[in-house]
């Protein structure tokens, strides 16, 4: 029975003149039901994320605050613990048109996704969000989830690369702690006093420094130096790291290893990895983003720190942001979006900010106690927020993930010391050509 029709019948063809007392006690009988015909976002929503078990502990956190509140959606939290698998996984689950509802995919990945419209644009959801609006984030962390003229993803955080660092260690060698505007050359002789081989057997008890030896790792190096790592950042055709101003940030970088040998070799990185060595309280300095800290947190027994990037000939650093993706195959948007609006709330990024994982991309929430708290490690929070007029990102496109991989391929022989720098350079640049442009 519609309401115009219960009307009717309660009030009949002389409602009209009844006295109001009755249109009152009709509007208490009909308003519960007009409410109670308002649609309502209900049902399963799945949700899969990568990350070590603090990075899953930090997502079950979210999860269970969420269904506190929307007792209706049930959230099926899915975890693939290391991010190639979780990228195999994600493109496996995309071509067989089954992947979770909401996914967790880094910028440098998604518009692989949304070239071949796996991915539901969100601008139209955020529009008529009353809970977050576009202007509530960083515009640095909005705008490399933009495709094709159109926000496909909301980010949940925007970190810089930052220098992880054993204060303990940099205490013992009797060594400030890195500074805001410390240069190439400061980091370079941090690195050499904090590489010791104690009995001179040429085993290293302790590096000064780890880090991935990749195209993402060198870039802002190559920032910072005056040069690009393409030939156009807005419309690139092509690696451009062949330049004098390139290569020369490319020397630095691999002199690290080849010249300076402050960081593992090849067989030492691959029995043992630096960010283990770096928990383990044998490598002084290290190289991440912010997803580093709940590991850290739990698991670093010693005193340690952050500090911004060493400085070149401008200020540079890179941007490391994920974000909430809707997968197109999936039936209950409404729900789906329900909770990626929760989690890019004030609440929603107030629980994953306190459990160290990001640094939120919503500004009140970055700029609040819940991010920069003192009392918790690291204690120099705010070097995220100073780096981020300076981050930049790498280029949007399809095929981004392989050029990366392959240039790294080429990196990383001539970091340790299998190839020369110029040979790689021309090696990188000529087996990425092919990735730029296709598939667009």
């Amino acid at each position: 029975m519609n309401v115009f029709n219960l009307f009717t019948r309660l009030g009949g063809k002389h409602a009209s003149s009844r006295r109001p007392i009755n249109l009152f006690l009709l509007l208490i009988f009909i308003l519960p039901l007009l409410v109670s015909c308002q649609p309502k976002a209900s049902g399963q929503v799945s949700f899969m994320v990568f990350g070590d078990t603090a990075e899953l502990a930090a997502y079950q956190t979210l999860v269970d605050a969420f269904m506190a509140k929307y007792p209706e959606i049930d959230i099926e939290l899915i975890h693939i613990p290391g991010q190639s698998d979780y990228r195999k996984r994600l493109a496996a689950d995309v071509a067989a048109g089954t992947p979770a509802n909401v996914v967790l995919i880094n910028y440098r990945r998604y518009a692989a996704f949304a070239a071949k419209g796996a991915l539901e644009p969100l601008a139209p959801y955020l529009a008529k969000s009353e809970v977050i609006a576009e202007s509530d984030f960083y515009p640095q962390a909005i705008e490399p989830f933009y495709w094709n003229g159109q926000l496909m993803c909301i980010p949940q955080n925007l970190s810089s690369l930052v220098v992880y660092y054993n204060q303990d260690l940099f205490d013992q060698a009797g060594l400030p702690y890195p500074a805001a505007g410390w240069t190439w050359d400061d980091f370079l002789k941090a690195a050499q006093v904090l590489t010791l081989d104690s009995n001179g057997d040429g085993v290293m008890e302790q590096f000064g420094l780890g880090t991935e030896a990749s195209l993402f790792r060198l870039a802002p190096f190559v920032w910072q130096n005056g040069a690009e790592i393409v030939d156009d950042p807005a419309a690139p055709t092509r690696l451009a790291i062949e330049t004098p101003e390139a290569l020369e940030a490319v020397n630095f970088f691999v002199d690290l290893s080849v010249k300076y040998h402050v960081v593992p070799n090849a067989e030492e990185e691959a029995s043992q990895t630096s960010e283990d060595r770096f928990i383990n309280g044998t490598l002084a300095m290290f190289l991440n983003s912010r997803r580093g800290v709940p590991t850290y947190r739990e698991s670093a027994n010693f005193n340690w720190d952050v500090a911004g990037l060493p400085q070149g000939k401008e200020q540079a650093s890179i941007l490391h942001s994920d974000a909430y993706c809707m997968t197109s195959p999936t039936e209950d948007k409404d729900a789906a979006w329900v909770f990626i609006e929760y989690a890019n709330s004030v609440e929603g990024q107030t629980i994953i900010s306190g459990t160290g994982r990001t640094v939120p991309s919503l500004i009140s929430v970055a700029e609040s106690p819940a991010f920069l708290d003192p009392n918790t490690r690291p204690a120099s929070n705010q070097v995220f927020l100073d780096a981020i007029p300076y981050l930049r990102a790498v280029p949007i496109l399809p095929n981004w993930g392989d050029i990366e991989e392959i240039s790294g391929e080429e990196i990383e022989r001539a970091f340790y010391g299998q190839a020369s720098v110029n040979d790689a350079v021309i090696a990188a640049i000529r087996r990425a050509q092919p990735y730029f442009g296709f598939g667009e």
